[in-house]
């Protein structure tokens, strides 16, 4: 019954990716998502192997964490083990302990998932509410009507160099070069995912990567952006419509989006999208 933390291979990202994947339904929190995982992985396989954390529980995986970043530990955990205080203690005594098994000494934060019994063990341990976030979903029951007034995409090797060109803009970073694009595309999860880039004329003004964690499972938006000189045209709405609709088109049930509270715009233009406001969760930070 003892719970091994582990850090995995560059040749098991496939296989975790899926794992992970299928403790996603509608009815699971929001959590770490295989395409958080795929995000992550313009660095590469191995940089992205060496940021995952799992725990095991007689050779099956129970929970995982992508360390993103030296102080934010983003986790998932198994359905059957959400409320499992073995678990939970045996997680929280790993991303506590001094030797940085983990989670680096020092100030940290811990992303988990609402009603996971591992909240309580980290309270327990001192760790305070950081910041909020507000996690959104839509219905992809129905078929979605994409705005006109943008002319969208399906980004490949051809066209990668319009999606970087919007995500630098947008987040005004230099990091995310074509090259890093091609790594995206090459990782596991992105075998389930889709990015568009919508024009206007021939300027590239927003950009969604979209991702699967399976049929009949909810897909996630990581990231979406618009550049900074082509906002407040309702392009970030027929984006996010457009990557909904691409959602459904892959099986999905719902698409989810988290994002800070504080960014107000950014929950306005999910909202204005269809999406609806379901839960409000803060970190746990540790000073």
């Amino acid at each position: 019954m003892s719970i091994l933390l582990r850090t995995p291979s560059a040749g098991e990202l496939a296989a975790i990716t899926e794992e992970v994947g299928e403790w996603h339904t509608d009815s699971t929190p929001f959590q770490l998502h295989p395409g958080d995982i795929g995000w992550f992985g313009w660095r590469g396989d191995e940089v992205t192997a060496a940021a995952l954390r799992t725990w095991w529980r007689d050779g099956r995986l129970v929970a995982a964490g992508l360390l993103d970043g030296p102080g934010l530990l983003r986790l998932a955990v198994a359905p059957a083990a959400m409320t499992d205080p073995y678990v939970a203690d045996a997680v929280a005594s790993d991303i506590v302990h001094e030797d940085g098994r983990a989670l680096p000494a020092g100030e940290a934060d811990v992303e988990a998932p609402s009603g996971a019994t591992l909240r309580d063990a980290l309270v327990t341990r001192g760790w305070t509410s950081g910041d909020e976030w507000t996690h959104l979903r839509r219905d992809l029951s129905r078929p979605i009507t994409v705005p006109t007034d943008l002319r969208i995409e399906a980004v490949d090797a051809r066209n990668a160099h319009l999606r970087t060109d919007v995500h630098r803009a947008a987040f005004v970073s230099e990091a995310f070069t074509d090259e890093r694009w091609r790594s995206v595309a090459a990782t596991p999860a992105y075998r389930s995912a889709r990015c568009l880039v919508g024009l206007v004329g021939e300027v590239p003004a927003t950009a969604i990567t979209v991702w699967s964690a399976g049929e009949g499972r909810p897909g996630i938006i990581e990231p979406m952006g618009v550049n900074p000189a082509q906002r407040g045209h309702g392009h970030g709405v027929a984006i996010t419509l457009a990557g909904a609709a691409a959602l459904r088109d892959m099986g999905c049930s719902s698409a989810r989006v988290g994002t800070p509270s504080t960014n107000t715009a950014a929950v306005a233009t999910y909202v204005a999208a269809g999406f609806e406001a379901w839960a409000t969760v803060d970190d746990l930070r540790r000073a």
